[in-house]
Order: structure tokens, then C-alpha cells, then sequence
């Protein structure tokens, strides 16, 4: 492979890829959030309104869906999108629509003692979201999102198909030029790998780090016997207890 091809089509390609995982992850993140949390709520129409959107984008295809946002809407609407942003808005909703899931089951999991604690302090909703559910909530999210954000970067190849320069369409140009399918496509393998890789290595860090926030990180220091330290339930307890004091200070 020529060093050309590395600096015309592969390298530019795989840049885009990354700017797609980037902004495609951001909108996600905003949807599955903002739907999640409203699939809590007291409300009826909210919850039936956002199960509609999670049922329509889960059970459609997200190439059909780019499809339809570059090819189809112009023609209905007379609004052109531009490759990139409709690559970004079709993938944004659909694994949107998958965190939304991933949110709303954390949430959901938030022991109801910590709720009760929290207007027993006279918190409003909105306070104990932000103070209470959502710290608590957020570490057991980071593990599934992790996954998520892995099939969404595998999931951007897709978007080769409505003429954007990313990773797959390079190798496409490439193999075109060169007749090597063997060595390009097994060099772009190793580059999703790689930067799957360390996609990994950072919500692993973002996950330690969220949970020594709560105090959850292994303790280094306890190489005691075991019969000295709490159970990691009455841990639990005491750093939930804790929290709920800290939001009430605040």
C-alpha cells in the first residue's frame, strides 16, 4: 500500500470515523438521558410518548433510517441534510433509543429508601435527580453504555453507504485502486480495534472514577481479616446515608 493512499483516503477516513463516534455518542447521550428520565415520570402521555420513540427506533433499521433522512426527506420536505449530520441524527436516535433503556433501569434500580430519604429532606424532584437518583445511578449505567458505545462506533460503517469518507469508504476507494482486498481490509480491522480499544480503556476509567465518587473503589488498605470489616451491604447502606446528607447539606 502506497503512502499515498494512507494520506488521500485511510487516515482522513478514519478521522471521520472518530468525529462520527464523537458526535453521534453526544446526541445519543442527550436522547437516551432526556427519554430515559421521562419514562419515570408520574405522567402518563410522557411515559407513552417516549415508549413510542423507543419502541419505533429500536425496531427500525438505522441504515434505512439514514436512508430516508438523506434520500427521502428532501424530496417530502424540500430539506437537504448533509451526509454527515444525517449519518449523525439517524445514528444518534437509534442507539438513543437503546441508552434510553439502559437509563431508565438504572434509575429504576435506585434503592426507594434513598427517594423516601429525599423528601423526607423536602427535596424537589428535580433535586433529587440531580442529587440523589442520578449519583447513584450513573456508575451502574457506565458498564452497558460501554457496550453500547462499541456497537455504535462498529455501527458508523454504515454510513459509508450515503457517500461519507469515513474508515469503510476509504478502504472501499482503496481496494478499488490497488485490487488488495486482503491487506486493506484487514488493516481496517486493526483500526476499529484499536480505537475500540481505547474507547474501553476510557469508560473504564470514567466507571472507577464515578464510583470512587460514591466510595465504591476497592479499598487497597483492608488486607485485614474479614471478620473486621463491614459487609459491603451495611457499606452500602452508610455511603447511601451519607450522600443523602451530603445533597441535604448543599
Amino acid at each position: 500500500m502506497t503512502a499515498g493512499l494512507w494520506e488521500k483516503w485511510l487516515l482522513p477516513g478514519f478521522w471521520i470515523t472518530i468525529q462520527l463516534t464523537l458526535y453521534s455518542a453526544l446526541f445519543a447521550a442527550v436522547v437516551a438521558f432526556g427519554v430515559g428520565i421521562a419514562r419515570t415520570s408520574r405522567l402518563w402521555i410522557v411515559r407513552f410518548l417516549t415508549g413510542f420513540y423507543v419502541e419505533v427506533f429500536r425496531g427500525t433499521s438505522a441504515l434505512v433510517l439514514m436512508f430516508w433522512l438523506f434520500f427521502v426527506m428532501p424530496l417530502g420536505f424540500g430539506f437537504q441534510l448533509v451526509p454527515m449530520w444525517a449519518a449523525v441524527l439517524a445514528l444518534g436516535l437509534t442507539y438513543g433509543a437503546y441508552g434510553s433503556e439502559i437509563v431508565r433501569g438504572a434509575v429504576a434500580a435506585v434503592p426507594p429508601a434513598q427517594r423516601e430519604a429525599a423528601i423526607a429532606l423536602s427535596f424537589t424532584p428535580a433535586q433529587r435527580m440531580r442529587r440523589v437518583i442520578l449519583p447513584q445511578a450513573i456508575p451502574e449505567m457506565i458498564p452497558p453504555f460501554n457496550n453500547l458505545l462499541i456497537e455504535l462506533l462498529k455501527g458508523t460503517a454504515l454510513v459509508s453507504a450515503v457517500s461519507v469518507a469515513d474508515t469503510t469508504f476509504a478502504a472501499q476507494l482503496s481496494r478499488l485502486a490497488t485490487g488488495d482486498s486482503l491487506e486493506i481490509y484487514s488493516i481496517i480491522l486493526v483500526m476499529y480495534f484499536v480505537l475500540a480499544f481505547v474507547l474501553t480503556r476510557l469508560m473504564r476509567l470514567l466507571e472507577r472514577r464515578a464510583k470512587a465518587g460514591l466510595g465504591q473503589a476497592p479499598d487497597k488498605r483492608a488486607k485485614g481479616p474479614a471478620l473486621t470489616r463491614k459487609p459491603s451491604g451495611a457499606r452500602k447502606t452508610e455511603q447511601s446515608s451519607d450522600l443523602i446528607t451530603a445533597g441535604g447539606a448543599q
